[in-house]
């Protein structure tokens, strides 16, 4: 894609170069990233495999003005269907070759960053931490810097920081008990891993999706101990996707369902973009929910493949017989793409049962939607001991300890009911209100997250 901002005079010419990891929740929140700073006048440029520029802006919920897009080409890889019965883990393994693919890109983007450093004033890099390899060639620009962002929670970072340094004691952090690293990545992926982290440590500075108003002991843990390197908590970025609607867009038929009901009367169930249940599991959800008598959107889909467009084998799960005919009316089964923000911010929603990906806690704090949690990989066990041991919003489905095992439906049905029609649910989802008044006046002009983004900004621009 041609460069054209060559108008803007050298001397005061701020570019962005944004490099985002392949996986869905990535790619997004960079997006969002993105549309914040273009919004200050600073030209952004967004690069990724040909495949996941497509998916990136195929997915996103706004429109997406100014923002230059490079798609890359890069080996073909693989792209299998997810296996829901791996042993190791339920880590999404599948897209690894994906993965892998995408650390390609080192060479192109070097090709741009030198193409961008040579007209603009200034170059900043803003790469996800799984993606520092690609980045490596900004050290050696004099006019480039390079920035982390973090698509994990402040939390997971301090907790690892902290057990680094012998779990010392802290003053007034509350580090609960921390649920195993045991089974939340695969052998393989931690290889990825510690290729990408021995180049963090040319970075200028830290970002998290996060807001102070949600995470403040750890953010500042995180700043005290990051070596001199500045830490910003600009989230949660989700948080501008919705506000600005556009009322003649396509609006999700569950949408239509969902103005129907009553106020906090239906609880959302969706596990994100890289979970595949097993048939079994599946059949205990159907039959808890159908138990519990309360009224759902479920999101049943499987897990991303590493190529989103390759359509082969998209398998269809089966319900337990007449299922959505029996409970027409009291709950909606979604198998295509939903509109979560839409569906977590909309007044009929008063519970969520999550897989604890960081971009759905963010979007249900920000909504005031409080979490069953039901971790699956990754840093989920970590932020579903957030969710409900620090922050007091949510409640277990699913622990940690129990990983292997199968949840039933009555422990579904449990938790439905004592989420959506308990005294304690209700405590859960008034403290969930409380959390997004914060984050919402944390935004606000003169807010702590305005505060944070207007520094931001002031920093890579003077």
């Amino acid at each position: 894609m041609a460069l054209n901002d060559q108008n803007i005079p050298r001397q005061t010419k701020v570019v962005v170069l944004m490099i985002p990891f392949p996986a869905q929740a990535h790619l997004n929140q960079l997006l969002h990233l993105s549309r914040q700073i273009v919004a200050e006048n600073i030209p952004v440029h967004y690069v990724g495999t040909a495949t996941h520029i497509r998916q990136a802006t195929l997915r996103h919920q706004n429109s997406i003005p100014n923002i230059h897009f490079h798609a890359f080409e890069v080996p073909p890889f693989v792209s299998p269907p997810p296996n829901p019965n791996n042993q190791e883990s339920d880590f999404p393994s599948h897209l690894i070759p994906s993965f892998e693919a995408s650390t390609h890109l080192r060479e192109p983007v070097g090709k741009l960053l030198q193409s961008l450093s040579s007209q603009a004033k200034r170059v900043i890099v803003i790469h996800d931490s799984l993606m520092a390899s690609v980045a490596q060639d900004a050290i050696n620009m004099p006019n480039v810097e390079n920035y982390t962002f973090h698509i994990f929670s402040a939390f997971n970072n301090a907790v690892y920081l902290w057990q680094e340094k012998g779990r010392p004691h802290v003053g007034d952090i509350h580090f609960p008990e921390i649920p195993s690293d045991e089974g939340c990545i695969t052998t393989q992926f931690k290889g990825f891993l510690s290729a990408q982290y021995e180049f963090l440590n040319f970075s200028h500075g830290h970002i998290y999706n996060t807001s102070r108003a949600i995470e403040c002991p750890y953010v500042d843990f995180l700043d005290r101990l990051g070596g001199g390197k500045k830490v910003w908590a600009l989230g949660p970025l989700n948080l501008l996707a919705i506000e600005k609607k556009d009322s003649t867009r396509f609006r999700h038929p569950c949408m239509e369902w969902l103005d129907k009901q009553e106020r906090n009367s239906v609880i959302y169930v969706s596990f994100g973009t890289t979970t595949t249940l097993t048939e079994e599991q599946i059949q205990q959800i159907a039959t808890g929910l159908e138990q519990s008598k309360q009224k759902f959107i479920w999101v049943l889909r499987d897990a991303d493949k590493g190529n989103i467009f390759d359509e082969n084998e998209a398998k269809r799960h089966y319900l337990p017989n007449g299922f959505e005919e029996r409970l027409k009316g009291m709950g909606v089964v979604v198998r295509d793409w939903a509109p979560q923000l839409e569906i977590l911010s909309h007044p009929s929603t008063g519970g969520f049962m999550s897989h604890c990906g960081w971009n759905s806690c963010t979007e249900s704090f920000s909504m005031g939607v409080p979490i069953a949690t039901w971790p699956m990989h990754s840093d989920q066990p970590r932020n579903a001991a957030l969710v409900t041991e620090v922050l007091k919003v949510g409640l277990v489905v699913k622990d940690w300890s129990q990983r292997n095992a199968l949840v039933t439906a009555s422990d579904v049905e449990n938790c439905v009911r004592r989420l959506m029609q308990t005294k304690e649910g209700e405590e859960m989802r008034e403290r969930a209100m409380r959390l997004k008044n914060d984050i919402h006046r944390a935004m606000n002009e003169g807010g702590v997250s305005r505060m944070e983004m207007e520094s931001f900004i002031s920093h890579i621009t003077h």
